[in-house]
């Protein structure tokens, strides 16, 4: 019998504090299955932990919590810590030989139900943007650099899974839903775990979430289609802030703080190089 009541979470980048409110949301809700979509670790905040609190709910309850990999497992799973990002490097640092193994064993993607399929950014990249695309120009016209993407560039994204009633994605740390024409309804959660970043791949944006919540989304089978909530949940975003700055995590102390881009990932690492504080 297909899942009446799904829950999705994704982006949660190794913030337990608000893993841990969203999760106490999320048992309120009593979902049939509940969906995490990537980016569990990576970060200056509580990786390890982070990755430790999703094996014991898998361990708990296998069939009812299904984890993919994101873009950022793929990345700290590489060989050459010289050559990662520093969120990649904290977290790798911080992981033991169990939770690695645990992190290598996940899917990229999965058909979780005869018409749903989820996937971290798009069903063939775990770091294309689904519902979100950017465009040349940042600061031009006090462009991000980012907008949401056309039906009809969505549309070309969801080829593959056109067949389904809902697919759902992350990566963009963006909450949207948008319905494809002639195609599935396609929902990002937002990030759990940091509500604003900045990345210059493959033009300069900023993607910003407007404020320091959690997210996470419930969708609900009903006898007209999906009904699906975009949930904000407040938790103690401050000790998030305090622990990005404790690791010269500036950027993410800014974002966490606010939903917004203050200081760079950029201006972050040139602190680190200098032995300077980040604020």
């Amino acid at each position: 019998m297909p899942a009446r009541r799904l829950a999705f979470v994704t982006d949660i980048h190794g913030n337990l504090p608000a893993l841990e409110a969203v999760w106490a949301e999320v048992s309120a809700a009593a979902p049939d299955l509940v969906l995490d979509l990537g980016d569990i670790a990576s970060g200056p905040l509580w990786p390890c932990e982070t990755v430790q609190w999703l094996m014991a709910r898998e361990a708990e309850a296998p069939d009812r919590w299904v984890t993919l990999a994101g873009n950022h497992e793929r990345q700290l799973l590489a060989p050459d810590l010289d050559r990662m990002g520093d969120a990649d490097r904290l977290a790798r640092r911080a992981l033991g030989p169990a939770e690695l193994a645990w992190i290598a064993a996940l899917p990229k993607t999965r058909q979780v139900e005869p018409d749903v399929f989820v996937c971290h950014g798009t069903p063939d990249s775990d770091v294309g943007y689904f519902l979100e695309t950017v465009v040349p120009g940042f600061g031009t016209g006090g462009s991000h650099g980012l907008r949401g993407a056309s039906p009809a560039e969505a549309s070309v994204r969801a080829a593959a899974v056109m067949a389904n009633s809902l697919v759902a994605c992350g990566h963009t740390h963006h909450a949207r839903l948008l319905a494809v024409p002639d195609g599935p309804l396609v929902l990002n959660p937002g990030s759990v775990g940091l509500p604003a970043y900045d990345d210059t791949h493959p033009h300069r944006h900023y993607s910003e979430s407007g404020s320091p919540h959690a997210r996470w989304a419930l969708a609900e089978r009903t006898r007209d289609g999906w009904r699906v909530e975009l949930r904000a949940t407040a938790y103690d975003w401050e000790r998030a802030a305090a622990r990005a700055e404790a690791h010269g995590r500036g950027d993410w102390a800014d974002a966490l703080r606010t939903g917004f881009m203050g200081r760079t990932e950029a201006d972050a690492m040139a602190a680190k190089r200098q032995g300077q504080p980040t604020r």
